[in-house]
């Protein structure tokens, strides 16, 4: 399992996947070998997640830079030494530690995951290598009609993008849309080669989470809501979101007393802290800083409510913090275009208010019911039954089914 996000990684609910993969498929037949970076490329470390590393897994850390931090000189570098991203340098050392594992181990199969692009050259390489079937992830797409923005980059993720169109055995995607839009992007490709398998959540990980009851708020309580990790300024632009809470509070509709949102680790909290305080509603919302996995889903829990933001760029995405929430079943504002993929599912499990995030004056109309429903306590929440469909077990159960698939007769 080539995965660039493993821990000691911190800032990317992506770490999910592959953690919990490692986790059910031995439940399934499959051992896992895990081939990840060093982390001292990683921008951010915390131990909060090692020990969820099932005991027996074979790690190996390969040698990786970052180009930004570990070869720039005054902060500057040649763009070609973070081509197709900053982590190029750990094809260099997870190649020979895949061979390594490889001829140990004697493997059935090969899975790579994107992001990052400079995970699937480590899969396209040890395939070409080994001969081993190999399984291309993608937790995101490579590439849609405004990223990347960088042409050089552009280039670079689209010959990627290629190799595992042209080399890779399985092509697997965590929703239709995506599949479909690389069906569409590459006529070629065989539709029995892709499949989807969506993004979960962990029952494990809410043990001991205390889930408070839903009920009217006492007076003069703040209505409480949380975004959980980081905020693009481009997929996840908040800008009218923003304009909308400055619109309300300007008209006497929402104040402080009311309610706050609390942005909780974020990412970009200069660009947000100057638009915050240019519309003057630093009293509405909070930027916080990280939690440990397990304090933030606690976070999440006690919220009165949970914020997501997507703009119309991500709609064949489902961000994976999105199952943590309907875990939680806590009522759900959901900032994002009505014909996405996570409206979709959250019309499949109930509970959620959906506003085009870019759409200020449908906020502005919208909002101040939400909060009023959640005051009552009357909002509707996901619905239990529904939400039990995407538990992780059952996605690693239909990965091993995908590597079966891949690999037949293989000793």
């Amino acid at each position: 399992m080539v995965a660039f996000h493993y821990p000691p990684w911190q800032g990317s609910s992506g770490i999910q996947r592959t953690l919990k993969f490692t986790r059910y498929l031995p439940d399934n037949g499959w051992c896992p070998l895990v081939l990840t970076a060093n982390s001292r490329a990683y921008p951010a470390v915390s131990p909060d997640l090692l020990g969820e590393i099932p005991p027996g897994t074979a790690v190996r850390r390969a040698f990786a830079l970052d180009t930004a931090r570990h070869l720039a000189l005054a902060g500057r570098y040649p763009g070609w030494l973070a081509q197709p991203d900053r982590w190029i340098s750990w094809l260099a050392g997870a190649v020979p530690a895949g061979l390594m594992l490889v001829r140990r181990h004697r493997p059935r199969a090969l899975w790579s995951t994107h992001p990052i692009a400079s995970a699937h050259l480590v899969g396209r390489a040890l395939a070409r290598l080994t001969g081993l079937p190999w399984i291309a992830d993608f937790r995101d797409s490579m590439l849609d009609d405004e990223f990347p923005t960088d042409p050089l980059t552009r280039r670079s993720y689209g010959w990627v993008e290629r190799q595992v169109v042209e080399h890779a055995t399985r092509l697997v995607f965590t929703t239709e849309s995506t599949r479909r839009m690389y069906l569409a992007r590459y006529p070629q490709l065989p539709a029995g080669r892709c499949l989807v398998i969506p993004n979960g959540y962990d029952e494990p990980d809410f043990a001991g989470i205390r889930l408070p009851e839903q009920g009217p708020k006492p007076p003069g309580a703040p209505v409480r809501l949380v975004h959980a990790g980081v905020i693009y300024p481009g997929e996840r632009d908040p800008s009218q979101f923003f304009a909308a809470l400055a619109q309300l509070k300007r008209a006497g509709q929402l104040r402080a007393t009311d309610c706050v949102f609390d942005l909780r680790a974020c990412g970009s909290e200069q660009y947000l802290a100057r638009m915050i305080t240019d519309l003057d509603i630093g009293d509405l919302v909070r930027l916080l800083p990280a939690l440990p996995y397990r304090a933030a889903l606690q976070d999440c829990a006690d919220a009165d409510g949970l914020l997501i933001l997507q703009g119309a760029s991500c709609n064949h995405l489902v961000p994976a913090k999105v199952y943590e929430y309907l875990r939680l079943r806590r009522p759900i504002l959901a900032l994002t275009a009505h014909a996405g993929d996570t409206a979709g599912l959250l019309a499949e499990t109930g509970g959620a208010t959906v506003i085009d995030l870019a759409d200020a004056a449908a906020i502005v109309a919208a909002l101040p019911a939400f909060v009023a429903a959640i005051r009552q306590g009357a909002h509707a929440v996901p619905g239990n039954d529904v939400v039990l469909r995407y538990a992780r077990s059952h996605q690693a159960a239909e990965l091993a089914h995908c590597l079966a698939a891949a690999a037949p007769g293989r000793g």
